[in-house]
């Protein structure tokens, strides 16, 4: 009998993948093996409280029971077709996500990239069929510190040296201005504008969150200029900040919202564009598509999704705790914080440079038990699952104060 394979730790697991995955990430250094909702246990037993969730993929917690479910009853009958042909999970999937979110149709696709991408293209088609924009002049004004994917299109457009460098020549037809400068944005419009794609909150940049009013404008100005107003909400949307979309904060209707994340339960990748009729009606067969896009086990977990934030208690749970959240750490500033910017259950936390960067004190929590993870310079972003409770917040809170002051 072949003896069974002897169990690797921690350090042995990370020391295995150095030669043999690509190292295009840099993860603490920690090996998780098993989770369950807002916990989650490495190979040698320890347990962590996850204050990241997949960097909002896992909204609902880990392996909840409802997605867990929906999965296994999927798997035991039907997993892909490719969109050759129909299945029967998909229109119900269309229907209940168009409902939620107050569109009309659904693009579904794969990777929040691919949604971005596939925004990216309905926009400009839109705008050749309908605005009436010459062939291949069409413009898309994106603004500073963005984030909205890794492919070598979005990258182009990024203003995040360390995405863009070594990756060129990009794509052109995008004009970058300041992010939260309604001033700047309409002059960077003009009639060639297909679209405006923003982050309602940019959340890679540090969480920033825009001037009330901010979206308001965007949404008056694309109005006014004919042109789209495109919302990536793969980060903030699907109840992070306590609304199902982030724009609701501002009552804001944008013509297109790109989703992805938490819309696969942190089970499987699902994304889609929704958007109004007018818009995604300019698709027609073979101009886009993906094999994966829509396969019956995305939407019978995306269904499933849906159902849950359909009774709105984990955008109440995001509203909420966000309280909790927002006076742990106003009690933290001048101990430690220099400041930080929350809305609902995320939140971008900018540490003292003089303890330490964002990537020494996501280590130092690590080793007490909460997992988090930095961004730029000496900011470290926490987005608990919505599946959270106010001890354990309060618990992770309480850690990162004693990581601080200690």
């Amino acid at each position: 009998m072949t003896a069974p394979a002897r169990a690797r730790g921690s350090q042995e697991l990370i020391r295995a993948e150095e030669p043999v995955l690509a190292h295009n990430y840099h993860p603490l250094p920690v090996v998780v093996a098993r989770a369950e909702g807002a916990w989650v246990e490495d190979v040698e037993g320890r347990r962590y409280l996850d204050m990241l969730a997949g960097y909002s993929a896992l909204n609902f917690g880990h392996r909840h029971p409802a997605l867990v479910d929906a999965a296994h009853r999927q798997l035991d009958r039907l997993t892909l077709t490719s969109r050759a042909f129909h299945h029967d999970r998909l229109a119900g999937f269309a229907e209940r996500l168009a409902a939620l979110t107050g569109t009309d149709m659904v693009l579904p696709m794969n990777t929040g990239a691919e949604a971005v991408e596939s925004g990216i293209k309905v926009a400009r088609k839109w705008a050749y069929d309908v605005k009436g924009v010459p062939a291949d002049r069409a413009t898309i004004v994106v603004t500073a510190d963005n984030f909205h994917g890794r492919t070598t299109t979005i990258v182009g457009f990024s203003t995040d040296e360390t995405a863009r460098a070594g990756f060129g020549p990009f794509t052109p037809g995008f004009r970058v201005v300041p992010y939260n400068d309604l001033a700047a944005l309409e002059e960077a419009v003009d009639e060639t504008t297909a679209a405006v794609l923003i982050e309602p909150i940019q959340g890679e940049a540090g969480v920033l969150i825009p001037d009330d009013g901010y979206l308001a404008g965007v949404r008056e100005l694309t109005r006014r200029a004919g042109c789209l107003f495109v919302a990536d909400e793969i980060q903030s949307g699907l109840g992070r900040t306590g609304h199902t979309l982030a724009v609701e904060h501002e009552s804001v209707v944008p013509d297109v919202v790109l989703l992805g994340k938490a819309l696969g339960g942190g089970i499987v990748p699902v994304s889609a564009v929704v958007g109004s009729r007018e818009v995604l009606g300019v698709l027609r067969p073979g101009e886009h598509g993906s094999t994966f896009g829509g396969n019956p086990l995305a939407a019978a977990v995306g269904t499933a999704v849906v159902e849950l934030l359909e009774t709105g208690e984990f955008q109440r749970r995001a509203a909420e705790l966000g309280g909790v959240l927002r006076e742990g750490l106003a009690a933290l500033v001048g101990r430690g914080v220099v400041g930080f910017r929350a809305r609902g259950l995320w939140a971008g936390v900018d540490v003292d440079p003089a303890l330490g960067s964002g990537r020494e004190i996501s280590e130092r929590l690590m080793r007490e038990g909460v997992l988090v993870k930095d961004t730029h310079g000496s900011t470290i972003r926490l987005a608990p699952p919505l599946t959270v409770t106010g001890e354990e917040l309060r618990g992770a809170l309480g850690t990162l104060e004693k990581v601080l002051t200690s």
